[in-house]
């Protein structure tokens, strides 16, 4: 008795449409490199601050109670991949959400977060 493989014989009723739908490779690891930037407590919690109004980093640094250098180095995270943006007034810089989608995934993960 042959045996035979479950995968092959899967494989031939495929339906090539759940192919079709499948996230390019480069999108995929755009979304996951966010999602790296997104998986830290501190910068959760920056953009907590950051989902009221901009804030500029020596608020955010006294808010969290951390040194200017360590708030610096989680907002060069959050903003080379696009969630934060800056805005300079005089000698303060400050950091706001960078659009509204960031602003509804913050809290759409906030309200999942909550939810029992």
């Amino acid at each position: 008795m042959t045996k035979t493989d479950p995968l092959q014989e899967h494989a031939e009723n495929f339906d090539e449409q759940i192919r079709q739908r499948l996230l390019d490779a480069r999108s995929a690891g755009q979304i996951a490199e966010m999602l790296k930037a997104l998986a830290d407590p501190t910068r959760v919690r920056i953009l907590g601050l950051l989902s009221h109004e901009p804030v500029c980093v020596m608020n955010l640094c006294l808010a969290l109670e951390m040194s200017q250098p360590a708030i610096s180095h989680h907002l060069r995270i959050l903003r080379h991949n696009r969630i934060v943006q800056t805005r300079k007034e005089g000698k303060h810089v400050f950091y706001a959400l960078a659009d509204e989608h960031i602003q509804t995934l913050y809290r759409q993960i906030l309200e999942h977060s909550q939810h029992s």
